[in-house]
């Protein structure tokens, strides 16, 4: 029997009653509630989720510099140096938009993952697109940060075509409440975007492990292009990553956000940003509607307000444990 996820179309009745979040009731009974105004800024500003993190010592990308006004385009090739791989993202960007990753370096030429050649004079533009507000939020000025790209740990590239995956974890209070793995497509040009034609990738909370995969909001096991099971990973340093997201939660002071985060072959787990309004198709990935676990963490959080950390990550390892013979830790 197919899940709801394979039927667009639904009455708000079974809606409710699968426990499908809508934007609508994230918005009212959850982002407002619980993400003050005046802490947005600490999230959409990366720049300064990056400086809180670094407070908190989360490991985080290295910044190789930024660019904040159309002046300093005149240092742009110093300041790029050597260096043959790094990524151009704008400072208060969303959803990947304005994101510029550089493989490696030919001759005078930078390779993107795809291997499409790029001159320092578009990466000039770029940054000028950036400066302008073309990919901000808002459209307000922006500035650029240039900074490390991340290599990706094997196992994670192994089910992503020509671009790094990433991992997000949603959270209400502190207590983790799903998390998704987004893998590039060819349709996706290497980026981890479900609108361009990504994977979304359900993520069990307990373990770690991949459990359930879409494509274009319908159910599949292997790579549409690599051809390799998308079922059934392990994702690396799992213990860690719920730990760095719980962090984000502190440092923030935001009660509803989504972590993103990427494992590097050698450093392990990073945080790349942190958002306020984390999008829903995090439920298609996971096949399992939001309301079903904001309850009974909102539940949780009122009885036991005191909970610190480990007991929050433990709670929601073993409430949502996914059904598929998953031994639940011990909750102290």
């Amino acid at each position: 029997m197919k899940g709801w996820w394979h039927r667009f179309i639904r009455t708000p009745g079974e809606l409710h009653a699968l426990g499908v979040v809508g934007i609508n009731m994230r918005n009212a009974r959850f982002v407002l509630p619980n993400n003050p105004r005046r802490l947005y800024g600490l999230v959409d500003d990366k720049t300064q989720t990056k400086r809180i993190a670094a407070e908190r010592e989360i490991s985080i990308p290295e910044t190789y510099g930024i660019v904040s006004n159309p002046a300093e385009l005149r240092r742009v090739e110093r300041l790029l140096g050597d260096r043959e791989s790094f990524v151009i993202k704008p400072s208060r960007g969303s959803g990947g938009k304005g994101i510029m990753v550089i493989a490696e370096k030919d001759g005078e030429h930078y390779l993107k993952p795809s291997g499409a050649r790029v001159t320092i004079e578009e990466i000039k533009h770029h940054l000028q697109n950036i400066l302008a507000g073309l990919f901000s939020l808002g459209g307000l000025r922006d500035k650029a940060l240039i900074e490390y790209r991340v290599k990706a740990a094997r196992i994670m590239t192994d089910i992503s075509f020509q671009g790094a995956p990433d991992i997000r974890v949603v959270m209400l209070h502190g207590y983790p409440l799903m998390a998704m793995l987004r893998a590039a497509t060819r349709e996706s040009d290497g980026r981890s975007n479900l609108h361009q034609g990504a994977l979304g990738i359900g993520v069990d909370i307990a373990t770690g492990r991949t459990i359930h995969a879409i494509h274009h909001g319908k159910s599949v096991e292997l790579h549409p292009d690599l051809k390799v099971p998308l079922l059934g990973i392990q994702i690396p340093d799992w213990d860690h990553i719920l730990d760095i997201a719980v962090t984000c939660h502190e440092m923030t002071g935001l009660g509803y956000l989504g972590v993103d985060l990427m494992v590097d072959e050698e450093k392990g787990p990073l945080m790349i940003e942190v958002n306020a309004r984390p999008g829903l198709a995090i439920q298609m990935a996971n096949g399992v509607g939001l309301l079903k676990r904001l309850v009974p963490v909102q539940r949780r959080a009122k009885e036991h307000p005191h909970d610190e950390r480990r007991q929050k990550i433990s709670f929601s390892r073993n409430t949502f444990a996914s059904k598929s013979g998953i031994q639940p830790t011990s909750l102290p």
